[in-house]
């Protein structure tokens, strides 16, 4: 039902590219405001500032800005890129906003959480691995008042962050190029690639390079949206992005993340290519375990069905309205 449920509203492309474009306009207008604020009295005060701006544009601190507030700041935009959605989608689609979620008019929060926990512990063992075997990469970072002030920050806003990027690829554009393409290999593989490539603007890109860090985010896009096609719907996807997030910005930092904060932990040193095989291998359990649970039959999964009325099979779930 979920790919199947675009095709009970409006599907011509032009409406998906608005919506698309002014999503994105809107994060990146309306919600830097508040950043473009604070950097402008920044410059005020210290017309000299940006000569001592590092090569991270995510970097803050050089405006004198305190970590928490930065990552508030940062997260502002995709609040409102999510909120376009949410506003336009009925306008432009003649569809409900849940709909994006998985085709029903019900969010299965309970997958949302379980998958959150899942990608969660499976960070934490990796970080303790990690630290065990080359705790010299390693600094604490933050153990002060304010580490209890970010994970308060990062639980609460960072999801916002995440849905708007599942929201927007995992569910929208690909409900949009399967009811254009009456596939669902061309979405999960169309979405993937226009993920990575919409994050070849981070930080750690411009550090490490186009051609080590694009991989990894197309392990993540895969990964995300194998998920979402075999589950029929965004709610693990959501989860893990959530997690993966949170995990980061409170536990480890490092200078060219995307995500600036006064983590517990600082890497010295960052290894590209041993961070991309173990996301791949991250990323494979962690559909190996959810398929595990949730007793996915992987036969015909990937067969869109092109009858906008067909059956959503039955799952075993809390249903949250």
């Amino acid at each position: 039902m979920f790919f199947e449920s675009a095709l009970q509203g409006k599907t011509q492309f032009w409406r998906y590219l608005v919506l698309f474009l002014a999503a994105f306009l809107a994060s990146n207008t309306i919600g830097a405001i508040p950043l473009l604020i604070v950097i402008a009295a920044a410059m005020a005060k210290d017309p000299g500032i940006l000569e001592n701006a590092g090569t991270n544009i995510a970097d803050l601190s050089v405006y004198g800005i305190e970590p928490n507030v930065g990552l508030l700041l940062m997260i502002f935009p995709f609040v409102i890129g999510l909120l376009a959605v949410f506003l336009l989608i009925k306008p432009l689609n003649s569809r409900s906003f849940t709909s994006v979620i998985n085709g029903t008019g019900a969010i299965r929060w309970k997958r949302f959480f379980t998958s959150f926990g899942i990608w969660a512990m499976i960070m934490a063992i990796y970080l303790f691995i990690s630290l065990k075997l080359d705790p010299s990469n390693f600094t604490l970072n933050n153990t002060s008042v304010s580490l209890l002030l970010l994970a308060f920050i990062s639980v609460c806003l960072v999801p916002f962050q995440t849905t708007f990027e599942e929201v927007l690829f995992r569910g929208y554009l690909m409900q949009g190029i399967g009811s254009w393409t009456r596939s669902k290999w061309m979405p999960l593989v169309i979405t993937s690639l226009l993920f990575a490539l919409m994050h070849s603007f981070n930080p750690e890109v411009k550090e490490f390079g186009f051609l080590l860090m694009l991989p990894q985010y197309l392990i993540f896009g895969l990964v995300f949206g194998i998920i979402t096609v075999v589950d029929d719907g965004i709610e693990l996807a959501m989860g893990a992005h959530a997690a993966n997030n949170v995990f980061l910005s409170i536990f480890l930092t490092q200078k060219a993340s995307a995500l600036q904060t006064d983590a517990l932990y600082e890497q010295q040193e960052v290894f590209p290519l041993a961070d991309l095989v173990s996301l791949a291998v991250i990323g494979f359990l962690f559909v190996i375990l959810l398929s595990v649970i949730y007793k996915w039959n992987w036969k015909d999964m990937f067969k869109y069905k092109k009858e906008a009325g067909a059956q959503r099979p039955e799952v075993v779930d809390v249903q949250i309205p």
